[in-house]
């Protein structure tokens, strides 16, 4: 069955003789048959007897050993018998012992990408020296270095993105966001988490351990997501720009690492030269085959073995991030552009519409609020390319760039952390505390990108966070080669990060604070896994490719749930608002009722509490001569209701004349108990007692201190009266 089958895949020299040249080797085992098939070719200048051996060791188990003679009758191939002068070709099949077939482990057929190695020898047989050797990789047919996974985690951060965008394009629309861009945090996962999360798998696979094949694999699915793109004319311009600014292209260039790939593919013979660089794409681990000398062993370096992986040279690494990022907020420069020159167009010649009002008048601050997201949440990857550009050397040029960005990087995250902390005390110290960085809208449309998913306690939080994107980042570079070093500090690191979210559990909306703990609580696990790859800890390959496989199965499955979390929020994203700018909008939009409001405006409620209460103003009952006339108050008696009544209901005997103040009623309070009924109508038109004014009654009721009737912006306040019961 195909399932039962392991093969080679290219080879390396691994001490031949000058005189012997191996120019094709191909070794192939069926589980089935429990047989080794295997042809050589080649080219030789001397006429030998020799002696073949083939060793094939499976995760670190030498699960076969062999060593026959061609000339033997049994084991007979005409092509050796003896190694001719000039080109030979041989073919032969080895039945393999049961007891080295059964020591093969199962999930060498099943694992993708399995870490087993085949090395072929042949010996003099007179004296036992070796003339040929020729190493090759073993594969079962499968890896997790699939495309589509790329594609597909593309298309996943690529709908969170979109969904995040709708958000940001509503609120433009109302004229608050100002296109908020990459940094919407409104609905979680966010674009920010799911590129984060992705960035985090990449830069695993990035540490200096003895990753399994499997893992490697894996890892690399995720590497769009931190810039590395294997684009051969990007990357070959960039070649030929180090060229020519002091760079060293002898071994650590496109073309360079493409000749090795055409030539692993192919299966042909690399020179001596090239078996280093050739191990590290093909293996990136030690496997100890005794007996073989001249082996190349693979010193682990995790950034430039996972860049060389991809066919990126480790020092085009910074050079290719920031071609591909400079790409990105060019893009998002001309479509912002080209939105502003078409609403430009509309308000010419149409009918421009006032939901898109807000947006228009703020094209620059959608241009910058975009472009400082993009920053923040490419931050930790920056200071890692970086650093490890200053670690390498080789341009003068890179290195100058290298500074200069990330200099501007952290001063831009700098200028708006410092203004973030000035704000917020200045508002601590006028308001008490810094709610007003999410109520006023200024603040919001400045600010916002940097703290808009966390509770208003805790909008401080941001801090931690670049701090820890940055620690990172130079965790990976600066420790590069360091395994054990990378690994301890990640893991302190990283709980640190997952310790103060479960203590404060920041986020405004619970599912955002329950998304992020559990992709802190993976991380952690994942460190704790890394554990098994150092090489100090000398963990059998079977185990880590074991545990390579259960750290896929972890990360894969909180991919998937943020995968269906996405899909959710692209359904939600129009019907859903970040809460602190519901809140924010509610504010206004009752702050802009108030305004509109009069002392004697009937939605004032600082005047009258409830309907019933200005009905029963309005339409007052009419007393009988055994009912007390109390005035206006209210039933705790400590508070005057001033009405406003409609002209209609003018009394007829104040038709001529100066009309009479809408405040007709007594609002004085003076009636004195025991009062008449009777005088009720007189009274109820009563405006002052000053003979002098018009439309007087004479009554000295409704007195003021000054000797003028009471006028109705006197009573709005709290005022006690005795007299009444």
């Amino acid at each position: 069955m195909g399932d039962q089958i392991l093969t080679t895949t290219g080879f390396t020299d691994c001490g031949s003789l000058p005189s012997i040249t191996i120019q094709q080797l191909s070794i192939t085992y069926d589980n089935d048959a429990k047989t080794v098939t295997f042809d050589i070719e080649g080219v030789s200048t001397i006429s030998e007897n020799v002696t073949a051996s083939l060793d094939v060791t499976a995760y670190g188990v030498n699960a076969f050993t062999n060593s026959f003679s061609p000339c033997d009758p049994k084991t007979f191939v005409n092509e050796l018998c003896p190694l001719p002068n000039g080109p030979f070709s041989a073919r032969g099949t080895q039945q393999v012992p049961a007891q080295y077939a059964n020591m093969i482990p199962a999930i060498a057929f099943s694992v993708p990408d399995i870490s087993a190695k085949a090395v072929m020898k042949l010996d003099r047989l007179s004296d036992k020296s070796m003339v040929a050797c020729i190493s090759a990789d073993v594969t079962n047919g499968k890896t997790m270095s699939v495309p589509a996974v790329s594609y597909v985690a593309a298309g996943i951060a690529g709908v969170s993105l979109v969904a995040s965008g709708m958000t940001a394009v509503g609120s433009a629309m109302s004229g608050s966001a100002a296109g908020s861009g990459v940094g919407v945090a409104g609905l979680s996962p966010s674009f920010t988490d799911v590129a984060g999360w992705f960035q985090g798998m990449a830069m695993n696979g990035m540490l200096s351990v003895n990753y399994p094949p499997v893992y490697r694999s894996f890892a690399k699915n995720f590497a769009f997501s931190v810039g590395l793109i294997p684009w051969n004319g990007l990357l070959t311009n960039i070649d030929t720009f180090r060229a020519n600014t002091g760079g060293n292209l002898t071994e650590d260039s496109v073309a360079y690492l493409r000749n090795l790939t055409r030539a692993l593919e192919s299966g042909s013979q690399t020179s001596s030269s090239d078996a280093g660089v050739l191990a590290r794409l093909v293996r990136r681990d030690d496997v100890d085959m005794s007996g073989v000398t001249g082996q190349v062993t693979q010193t682990i370096s995790g950034i430039k073995n996972f860049a060389e992986s991809l066919s990126v040279p480790k020092s085009d690494v910074f050079m290719t991030a920031l071609l591909i990022v400079a790409i990105v907020i060019a893009s998002i420069v001309t479509i912002i552009l080209l939105v502003k020159v078409v609403l430009e167009v509309w308000s010419l010649y149409g009918k421009f519409p006032e939901s898109l009002i807000g947006f228009r008048n703020h094209y620059w601050r959608s241009i910058a609020r975009t472009i400082t997201s993009l920053i923040l949440l490419l931050y930790g990857i920056w200071v890692l390319y970086c650093v490890f550009q200053f670690t390498l050397g080789d341009s003068w040029a890179a290195k100058l760039l290298a500074a200069l960005s990330l200099a501007i990087f952290t001063g831009i995250l700098a200028f708006f952390g410092f203004k973030i902390w000035i704000t917020a005390h200045r508002l601590k110290a006028q308001h008490g505390d810094a709610s007003k960085l999410y109520e006023e809208k200024e603040n919001w449309l400045k600010y916002s990108m940097f703290y808009e998913a966390y509770q208003k306690s805790y909008w401080w939080l941001f801090i931690p966070t670049i701090a820890y994107t940055f620690i990172k980042g130079c965790i990976v570079a600066a420790g590069d080669g360091h395994g054990m070093a990378q690994t301890v500090v990640s893991f302190v690191v990283e709980l640190a990060m997952l310790a103060l979210l479960v203590f404060t559990r920041p986020f405004e909306r619970r599912s955002t604070t329950m998304i992020n703990i559990f992709i802190a609580v993976v991380r952690v696990l994942s460190v704790i896994c890394v554990f098994i790859f150092v090489d100090e800890f000398n963990v059998e390959q079977t185990t880590q490719t074991v545990m390579g496989a259960v750290m896929i199965a972890i990360q894969s499955t909180l991919t998937v749930a943020l995968a269906l979390l996405v899909g959710w929020n692209a359904i939600n994203a129009t019907i859903k608002m970040n809460p602190h700018r519901k809140r924010r909008k509610d504010m206004e939009k009752m702050r802009e009722e108030t305004d509109d409001l009069t002392p004697l405006d009937a939605r004032n409620t600082m005047l009258i509490q409830s309907k019933a209460d200005l009905e029963a103003s309005m339409y007052p009952p009419i007393p009988n001569e055994h009912e007390e006339n109390l005035p206006p108050y209210s039933k705790t008696g400590d508070r005057y209701y001033a009405p406003s009544i409609p002209e209609s209901t003018y009394h007829p005997a104040l038709s001529s004349g100066t009309t009479p103040s809408p405040m007709y009623r007594d609002l004085t309070g003076s009636r004195q108990q025991g009062e008449s009924g009777h005088d009720f109508q007189r009274d109820y038109f009563a405006v002052g007692g000053d003979n002098s004014r018009p439309n007087s009654r004479g009554s000295t009721r409704g007195h003021s201190s000054d000797g003028h009737g009471v006028q109705p912006h006197e009573f709005v306040g709290s005022q006690n009266y005795s007299g009444y019961r």
